[in-house]
């Protein structure tokens, strides 16, 4: 048995954690009472994405050898992986009264208080520990993501290299520095370092989760056809978010015909990925042809501004739910025998196909439909409202994580525009953004219009609507934006510098109608702004055109 497990734990250090499993099973069938073989199982288990599985060999592992520590670390990371944050905080800490001066588990122990919000208090564990073994390159980098996290970005950087300096070889590190370049708008730099960690011998989720970084690094510079083809990662079972789509029946492979087929295309991602990734729905429908036959799956709120955009699609609905640490999307209906399909396949695995290149994106202006009805609704509305140009304003996402804040700037930063003259304001702000109404009321006395008798997240409908009856969105990329934009409302989007959406251009190629503000140096969005209270003032102030007004003119006109 023990010949066994030792050739179990070589396939491990080698990443080929099918091999060990096997020879683990194998041992445990000799003795099943090997706490060292249940604790190989397990990690092999969770190497290969099987959670829960790995789950229950750790804890039959820990049953059989509760003195093992070793144990009690490994459960830990497995806790994290699945979302369970407090519990992996307490196995920690459990493991670090036996081992108290352990590097590994003083670095584990961090990341599990980070996971739950509490980054100052890792933040300063790590550098107490850091402060007496300053050689362990591992803190170093958990320390160095800590404080990119809390904006830091400069000593943030600092320390991966410090973490590179103390082990070159430490692909985490390498990856971690490139993310952060991606991330702070230098996208080509990003991808030499992301190049460089993947030539190491990786596990199956570093290797998954860098080619996926390296997917979007390449998008950033245009190299569009290589950047969908790493981006089909985020669907790899061994990436870290990857979501599993729970779907029966086989997958459309790239590249594979679509004329006369049946297809199933499933939404993705966030709802603003939805929106934007189903640019190439027209195309779809054009390659399936008369004999062939589109069903769309997306979300609930989705659903009936795709049935009227799109009514040769059969539109359903899709659902997610969190198994064992892991999002596994569903389609009820196909479950249900409901509709019956020939392939399937996740909405951007097509945009290879169709957009490998700038020039593939249509020059057509909008693709989505709202209901006229609520569009002349809400300019009826509007015309209530002082008769001057109406601006929708988005200032932030749904999800503001520390890590993800960093793409949005502080509402404070929208004072020029916010004192533009002549224009009315209007909250297109899904969420509770209460107190940015007050602060724009209290200190720069800007009332901006809150629309009546509408949710701003659910009635997604609606909202688009209303956006079409504006004269212009202005705001950052979130779901509402995307709406607006996919509708054909005129729109300004603010962008991070080196954000992969505009592939390299000077312009936002999904949405030919929108104009780009781009910040030219990370966080820097006090000029951005400026530039758009500028043209604000220029084109839509006191003397600028009223699109809405103008509308109305042209309809009572007949034009």
């Amino acid at each position: 048995m023990v010949p066994l497990l030792e050739r179990a734990v070589v396939h491990i250090k080698a990443h080929e954690p099918e091999k060990a499993a096997t020879l683990a099973l194998e041992a445990l069938g000799i003795d099943e009472r090997s706490g060292i073989g249940w604790h190989i199982l397990a990690i092999a288990q969770e190497a290969c994405g099987d959670f829960t599985t790995s789950l229950s060999c750790y804890e039959a592992a820990l049953k059989l050898l509760p003195d093992d520590p070793d144990i009690l670390i490994n459960l830990g990371r497995l806790a994290i992986r699945m979302g369970m944050h407090p519990v992996a905080e307490q196995l920690f800490l459990h493991y670090l009264s036996r081992k108290p001066d352990n590097a590994e588990g003083i670095n584990n122990l961090a990341l599990a208080i980070a996971s739950q919000g509490r980054n100052p208090q890792a933040i300063s564990l790590l550098k107490d520990f850091i402060s007496q073994h300053p050689t362990h390159a591992n803190l170093w980098n958990s320390l160095a993501g800590m404080l990119a996290e809390e904006g830091d970005i400069e000593n943030a950087k600092t320390f991966y290299r410090e973490a590179l300096r103390l082990s070159p070889r430490l692909a985490r590190a390498r990856y971690n520095l490139g993310s952060l370049l991606l991330d702070t708008g230098d996208p080509r730099s990003a991808l030499r370092e992301v190049e460089s960690a993947l030539k190491r011998r990786l596990a199956a989720d570093e290797k998954a989760m860098m080619t996926m970084t390296r997917g979007l690094a390449q998008l950033a510079i245009g190299r569009i056809g290589e950047g969908w083809r790493d981006y089909e990662a985020r669907n790899d079972i061994q990436f870290p978010e990857a979501t599993f789509f729970a779907v029966k029946g086989p997958r459309w492979k790239p590249g594979a015909p679509l004329a006369g087929a049946s297809l199933l295309l499933v939404g993705e991602q966030g709802l603003g990925d939805e929106v934007l990734f189903a640019n190439i729905l027209p195309d779809v429908l054009e390659s399936l042809g008369p004999e062939g036959r589109l069903t769309l799956a997306v979300e609930p709120r989705l659903a009936p501004l795709m049935s009227r955009s799109f009514p040769a699609v059969r539109v359903e609905t899709h659902r997610t739910v969190n198994a064992a640490g892991r999002f596994v999307r569903l389609v009820p209906a196909l479950d249900a025998g409901e509709i019956e399909v020939g392939c399937w396949s996740p909405m951007a695995s097509l945009l290879g196909q169709f957009r490998s290149r700038v020039e593939d994106f249509p020059p057509r202006t909008g693709y989505l439909n709202p209901a006229p009805e609520r569009v002349a609704y809400w300019r009826e509305m509007l015309a209530a409202v002082p008769a001057r140009p109406k601006v929708g304003l988005l200032w932030k996402s749904g999800v503001l994580s520390r890590g993800r804040s960093r793409f949005f700037s502080p509402f404070e930063a929208w004072e020029p525009v916010l004192r533009t003259p002549g224009v009315t304001f209007v909250n297109l702000q899904y969420g509770d953004c209460e107190a940015e109404l007050q602060l724009a009321r209290e200190r720069y006395g800007v009332e901006i219009w809150n629309p009546p008798g509408i949710d701003l997240k659910q009635d997604l409908d609606d909202v688009t609507a209303l956006s079409c009856a504006l004269d212009l969105v202005i705001g950052f990329s979130n779901a509402t934006f995307n709406l607006a934009a996919a509708a054909g409302a005129l729109a300004w989007l603010i962008c991070a510098k080196g954000a992969w959406t505009p592939l390299g251009t000077d312009r936002y190629p999904w949405y030919p109608q929108v104009r780009l503000y781009q910040t030219t140096a990370y966080a820097e969005w006090e000029p951005v702004l400026a530039k758009i209270a500028a043209d604000l003032g220029t084109e839509f102030g006191s003397s600028g055109p009223c699109r809405a007004q103008e509308d109305e003119t042209n309809d009572r006109a007949g034009g």
